[in-house]
């Protein structure tokens, strides 16, 4: 199971740590969703979500303030007492020190951010479920072509590295090379992304390893891509029977969500790249509703019917 230590949250979110005194390098968020504990301020601790991030908002700490200290005392005990990861004070507010040395007992982190409370809490649990999808890793090449992820898988020296290197000279822009994280952030979505250790780099069979970002700079790169079209390299036989109209989509499958998959013939002076881009637009204008398969279709039906009918006119 996926894991993030609260450090990285820290300093990813840009939050001011009130508790320095506690390791928060030993503490792991499991859980990408967040909890305002409005209930359990006032003492109703039926299905807490206590594993989750829990955030103060203004409301929870207006009601905060006007309580009184016996009851204040007994809450937090309670409230402090449990499994929590960490507590998040928004829009600067600065809990008590009746609170700081209650969760300082039971080594619960206080973190402040001057952000509104709507605003953190919806980036933050867009980062965490990022972080924390469901992840595998495939052999491939993942490349941004007119903003559509296009995924290029194959045989390994069929000439991945080679048509990623041809796109990037195009002014495409590379993700990864030879590897790609693939995490399932929703049930339509998927995000590629590198490994840190191969990051920006591609190898090339003969060469050796490159950096893309050096050579071709920064514009020539991105850290992570949505996964929307797969293009599998094949080696091109008379025995293999490949898609010539595309009036049916094919798909391959990542962590149970589906991506229209195309499977190209590799045979010398074929340009892959020019190729690669025209799948990319022709993906993106099917997204828009417009297929040229089956408005070929469409012609060929209708000048069948017109055909038909010049001959009963006959």
């Amino acid at each position: 199971m996926a894991t993030v230590r609260l450090n990285e949250v820290i300093s990813k979110m840009n939050v001011e740590n009130l508790t320095p005194q506690i390791d928060v390098s030993k503490i792991r968020i499991r859980q990408p969703d967040i909890n305002r504990p409005a209930l359990q301020l006032t003492g109703y601790f039926e299905h807490f979500a206590a594993g989750r991030i829990q955030i103060i908002g203004l409301v929870e700490y207006s009601y905060m303030q006007q309580m009184k200290y016996e009851d204040k005392e007994r809450i937090y005990r309670k409230f402090l007492s449990l499994d929590i990861p960490c507590i998040v004070f928004c829009r600067e507010l600065e809990p008590d020190e009746l609170f700081i040395s209650i969760a300082l007992e039971n080594s619960v982190p206080v973190l402040m951010t001057r952000n509104a409370t709507s605003n953190f809490t919806s980036e933050l649990i867009r980062w965490l479920n990022v972080r924390l999808a469901p992840c595998i890793t495939i052999h491939g090449v993942l490349i941004d072509v007119y903003g559509v992820g296009v995924l290029i898988t194959g045989e390994s020296g069929i000439g991945k590295s080679e048509m990623a290197l041809e796109l990037i000279k195009r002014g495409h822009r590379l993700v990864s090379d030879d590897v790609v994280e693939i995490r399932k952030v929703s049930e339509e979505t998927l995000i590629g992304t590198a490994p840190e250790i191969t990051k920006h780099l591609i190898e090339l069979r003969g060469i050796g390893i490159i950096d893309v970002k050096t050579l071709f700079g920064v514009s020539s790169v991105r850290n992570s891509q949505n996964i929307d079209l797969v293009i599998e390299l094949e080696e091109w036989s008379k025995e293999k029977d490949f898609d010539r109209l595309g009036l049916e989509e094919h798909y391959i499958e990542y962590l149970g969500n589906r991506v229209v998959c195309h499977k190209i013939p590799i045979r010398p002076g074929r340009n892959l790249a020019i190729i690669c881009e025209a799948a990319a637009v022709n993906h993106r204008q099917k997204a828009m509703g417009y297929n040229a398969a089956q408005e070929l279709y469409k012609r060929v039906q209708a000048n069948l019917m017109g055909g038909h009918r010049n001959d009963e006119d006959e």
